[in-house]
């Protein structure tokens, strides 16, 4: 219910943003798109967690190579693992970890001869929900019972190319900077360790941008 709310929200921002942008030197920007990610040190492996990325952004161009954003969105994290069959081969439980965020992103970009886009930032992002299933069992389903932190600070490396017009394709690379959970883990021997868990994010998104002059020809 709560992640309705705020991709509510984001909506209800969306359209104020491009009512704004319409007389003003910024740009408005609508992304849709996907979360392909895992979490390192969780004993998980493989980006095999899908989940959504949706977010507005305001651009503020410097010059024709130089621009500022800044972005609110709804991002969806997380691990996904099949436990490998027991020595009968009967089929094991499996591990589910969903972690939904409110990111705020700010990236500085720089567009190499009007066509491609690369940019780098940071993101901090609030954790607003959780639901972890353990050997096929649910142990967390909200962020009051959770041992993973409430806050997640990113480093972001991005690409942008041109799709058509507005129209643009984003691919995002982004890694936790401080851990999001410390987990102690043991085996049937006995031992036991401790590891440092972080989000690993590949991002997927389709960007339409508000108020962007269309060169003639495009």
């Amino acid at each position: 219910m709560r992640e309705r709310i705020l991709v509510g929200l984001l909506f209800i921002s969306s359209l104020f943003i491009i009512q704004h942008v319409k007389a003003q030197a910024f740009l408005g920007v609508l992304a849709f798109g996907g979360n392909l990610t895992q979490v390192d040190g969780d004993e998980m492996y493989g980006f095999k967690k899908i989940g959504f990325n949706v977010g507005v952004a305001a651009i503020y161009p410097f010059n024709d190579k130089w621009s500022l954003s800044i972005e609110a969105s709804f991002a969806q994290k997380g691990s996904y693992q099949k436990y490998p069959p027991d020595n009968t081969g009967k089929e094991l439980p499996y591990y589910d970890l969903r972690l939904n965020y409110l990111d705020v992103p700010v990236l500085m970009h720089f567009t190499d001869k009007g066509f491609l886009n690369f940019g780098l930032g940071l993101s901090w992002g609030r954790l607003v929900g959780v639901k972890e299933v353990e050997w096929g069992e649910t142990v967390h389903s909200s962020t009051t019972n959770s041992p993973y932190s409430d806050n997640d600070i990113n480093g972001i490396v991005s690409v942008q190319i041109p799709i058509y017009k507005r129209l643009k394709f984003n691919f995002r690379y982004s890694y936790s900077f401080a851990s999001i959970r410390t987990r102690a883990y043991s085996n049937i021997s006995g031992d036991t360790w401790t590891r440092q868990q972080y989000n690993n994010i590949l991002t997927f998104r389709v960007v339409y941008v508000f108020n962007e002059k269309i060169v003639e020809g495009e």
